[in-house]
């Protein structure tokens, strides 16, 4: 008669025999529908070895984003400065040429070009004080002529400057003046934007050109109505240079000179531009003499 345990000691009488798991320390069966996987070992199966199964994935590297090494900035491979020891005095042309006005490079383009530039104290800068207060914007007693630059366009002579502000702090530009010197007598005239505010006219009369565009957008006002004026603005070169601006310089004569003012300093751009005006107007006024 036999117990049990003979059944147990005895595999080959269990007809479930064939599908045993042969791996070690697994003495049960694995159903068929959960497929062929290792599965998992129990926390007391000590399977933490090199060869100790693990779920799918969990050998992957960590999912950390890859950081590049920081670099390191280049090793300085000019002179050390030494900050500590006493600035040196400036030369006579760096203290003539260091004027902050010219950040755009008004005076290094007049040089490439063959004008001479000053600092507006030079003998020949005393007329532009007089230039500077007959112009058609309001000055002070801290206003001067600073940055001059003198130098041909064609066969024009020109002046150009910036009206700047000095106090004890700082020296701001305001308005850039560029002029032409005119050995014909020029009768008092002012020519404006119609769009600006104007001051300083009085004993100036309005001038029409009889072209209404024209009148639309400028205004000539002048000492007295006469020819010389009138042929100004009936010169097409100068109508049609003055209608393709944006209608932001005002003329007027001062001191021998036909000149034209906009605010802020210099620049390269404008120098060219305040050129085409002037000679353009300059000849009219020429033609008309």
């Amino acid at each position: 008669m036999s117990s049990p345990h003979d059944r147990d000691d005895a595999p080959h009488d269990d007809p479930h025999a064939d599908r045993r798991d042969d791996r070690p320390g697994d003495g049960g069966s694995e159903p068929v529908h959960l497929g062929k996987g290792d599965r998992a070992p129990a926390p007391g199966d000590g399977g933490s070895g090199a060869g100790a199964w693990q779920p799918p994935g969990w050998d992957l590297p960590p999912a950390e984003p890859q950081r590049r090494p920081e670099e390191q900035p280049p090793a300085a491979t000019g002179p050390v400065v030494a900050w500590g020891g006493r600035p040196r005095t400036p030369s006579l042309a760096e203290q003539v040429f260091q004027y902050r006005g010219d950040t755009v490079g008004a005076q290094g383009w007049a040089l490439q070009h063959g004008w001479t530039v000053t600092d507006g104290t030079a003998p020949e800068d005393a007329v532009l004080a007089e230039l500077v207060a007959g112009a058609p914007v309001r000055t002070a007693k801290e206003h001067r002529a600073a940055g001059v630059m003198r130098g041909r366009a064609g066969a024009l002579d020109l002046v150009a400057f910036d009206v700047v502000f000095v106090d004890k702090r700082r020296t701001v530009p305001q308005w850039a003046v560029t002029a032409a010197p005119v050995l014909l007598p020029l009768p008092g005239l002012r020519l404006s934007p119609a769009r600006f505010w104007r001051h300083r006219t009085g004993g100036l009369v309005p001038v029409p050109s009889g072209d209404e565009t024209f009148d639309a957008r400028w205004v000539l006002l002048a000492a007295e109505d006469g020819e010389a004026v009138r042929r100004l603005v009936a010169d097409p070169g100068v109508r049609g240079l003055l209608l393709g601006t944006d209608d932001g310089d005002e003329f007027w004569t001062a001191a021998g000179h036909l000149a034209a003012v906009r605010p802020d300093g210099h620049r390269p751009e404008l120098l060219e531009h305040h050129a085409r005006l002037l000679t353009a107007m300059v000849a009219a006024l020429a033609g008309a003499a």
